[in-house]
């Protein structure tokens, strides 16, 4: 069988096909006839949600460090709380109800009760006893959501995969996304490009096509099921040559980003999360251009913590060794909801209440954030930009708040260094007054996604306007070039983190109008410096 979609990144995946499925949170109360039987299913589904806990926990500590973990310790600690588990219990005896719906009515007892309390700490675990019993549920029901089954590595089918799931997915355990839903800028493709993995979009698949053989080429958009040996071999010739190109790439590691007539660019990369920095290390990047911080929120049931924060970003300021960090704060919003946000649904959440308009509007979670990373800033070399400005001002109420922050954090005698202060140009009207912008801060970074959506009144995550989006549209190009030509005037540097960064074919063009910095996916670094480098900007 051949199935045929959009590419969104190439490659050559072959491997075993995993449908991603969705849990199904609904709980019906049942009568049953044994209540001790129910019991014995629910201590089976909290050991296994226990080793699932500590299996999270030792990933996190890898990834995200001590204080990031400790969330699953705690859940742990929950899933023993006699009291909670009594509840459990004397609703199964006394009602005579299956342990699906005791775990449901104990969760929303429980997590009223913190609710309710006057302790902020206590308060919070609302969302942990929240947490636990969906995580109980789940397993009761057999229907573990984001968990990949198996020791090796699989084809991830999805009906569409939002960012709030792909976080949690073991990204050590997919080859390949293939998804029916999604555009070629949806977050499942920019998430298989920093991977490094195939990709293919708008596939119509069967069900039937879970745990069966499949190649993915990321070229042509086609995957093929249950492949005969003869295509299996040819693929996996393809898969040995894509390889080898590959480990020619690797003898760029440690060369200049420079053209053959000595024009320079500092060539970073984008990330998602603390796990990314291996990535962005084993590829040679100059520094991170784009720490995309909303996935701290993304991966949290609560608003992250200060501390939680100053953690994640501590840890990156390290690992990259004095190298550049650039972290945008908070983008929520659009295609990246969070539940406990409660921003309701939106007519066009595209163009709504998103990124820094939340955060103006909401000044104690913008408030923790720049805390969180002026602290870290201590540990390396910082930087941060503002995503989704629109004007001066609110380009003088964020330094206005960042003062307030640099002020309190002096007073309490918390060490911090001084931060180059950017923003994010996606929108028409920033580039359009990028020269009064530029008096205001150190650096521009163009998000070419939402500036190309934005300049054509096209909805990037609509699939059926893929084939008119266009980010190569002269207006596009003349809005980029204006604003490298504004920002060096009043001595911002400029640099693109959007995807049109890690587009070879504009390479010259954007060295020729002048950017000083391009950050690509960590996959991307050692084939957009090869082009860098075969390039002459005088001819």
């Amino acid at each position: 069988m051949t199935l045929e979609g959009k590419s969104v990144f190439s490659g050559i995946a072959i491997g075993r096909i995993s449908i991603f499925k969705k849990a199904d949170q609904q709980v019906i109360r049942k009568k049953v006839n044994d209540p001790e039987q129910e019991i014995a299913r629910f201590e089976e589904a909290k050991e296994k949600a226990k080793t699932q806990l500590m299996a999270l926990y030792e990933k996190a500590m890898k990834e995200v460090g001590e204080i990031n973990a400790a969330i699953f310790e705690v859940h742990q600690m929950m899933l023993e709380d006699p009291d909670y588990v009594d509840s459990v219990y004397h609703i199964i005896r006394s009602q005579g109800v299956n342990a699906e719906y005791a775990v449901a009515s104990t969760g929303d007892n429980f997590a009223e009760i913190f609710a309710a309390m006057d302790d902020d700490y206590m308060r919070e675990r609302a969302a942990d006893v929240k947490d636990i019993s969906n995580r109980l549920i789940e397993v009761l029901q057999g229907n573990e959501q984001g968990e990949i089954h198996t020791e090796e590595p699989v084809i991830l089918f999805a009906e569409d995969l939002a960012p709030s799931e792909t976080v949690q997915l073991d990204k050590s355990k997919v080859l390949s996304f293939v998804t029916h839903l999604g555009s070629t800028n949806s977050h499942t493709a920019i998430l298989a490009r920093t991977m490094n993995i195939p990709a293919v979009i708008g596939v119509d698949f069967p069900q039937d096509v879970d745990g069966k053989m499949g190649i993915v080429d990321g070229y042509t958009g086609k995957v093929y099921i249950d492949p005969p040996f003869s295509l299996m071999e040819e693929y996996q010739q393809k898969k040995e040559k894509d390889e080898e190109k590959k480990r020619l790439l690797l003898q760029l590691k440690g060369k200049e980003n420079i053209t053959l007539d000595g024009k320079k660019i500092n060539l970073y990369a984008n990330i998602g999360g603390v796990s990314d920095v291996a990535a962005v290390l084993a590829n040679d990047a100059g520094g991170i251009g784009l720490f995309r911080s909303e996935f701290l929120y993304l991966e949290s049931k609560d608003y992250p913590t200060e501390e939680e924060q100053f953690s994640a970003y501590k840890t990156v300021a390290e690992k990259m060794a004095g190298k550049e960090v650039i972290i945008r704060t908070l983008d929520i919003g659009a295609d990246k909801q969070v539940d406990y946000f409660n921003l309701g649904k939106e007519e066009n959440p595209a163009m709504g209440y998103r990124a820094i308009r939340i955060c103006l509007d909401r000044p104690e979670i913008f408030k923790t954030q720049l805390r969180a990373i002026y602290r870290a800033s201590y540990y390396g070399t910082l930087a941060i930009m503002f995503p989704m400005i629109i004007s001066v001002d609110e380009v003088r109420q964020i330094k206005k708040m960042v003062e307030t922050v640099k002020e309190e954090l002096a007073k309490e005698q918390i060490p911090f260094k001084e931060v180059e202060l950017g923003i994010m140009i996606e929108t028409p009207a920033a580039a359009l007054v990028s020269e009064e912008l530029a008096k205001e801060v150190d650096f521009f970074s163009i998000g070419t996604n939402d500036l190309t959506q934005y300049t054509l009144a096209i909805d990037r995550q609509n699939q059926k306007l893929d084939n008119i989006y266009d980010p190569h549209h002269p207006a596009v190009l003349k809005l980029l070039k204006m604003v490298v030509e504004n920002g060096h005037k009043e001595g911002c540097w400029v640099g693109i983190c959007g995807e049109l960064g890690a587009d070879t074919t504009l390479t010259e063009t954007f060295l020729k109008m002048g950017f000083d910095e391009l950050s690509v996916s960590p996959s991307m670094i050692l084939k957009v410096r090869e082009k860098i480098r075969s390039i002459d900007t005088t001819k």
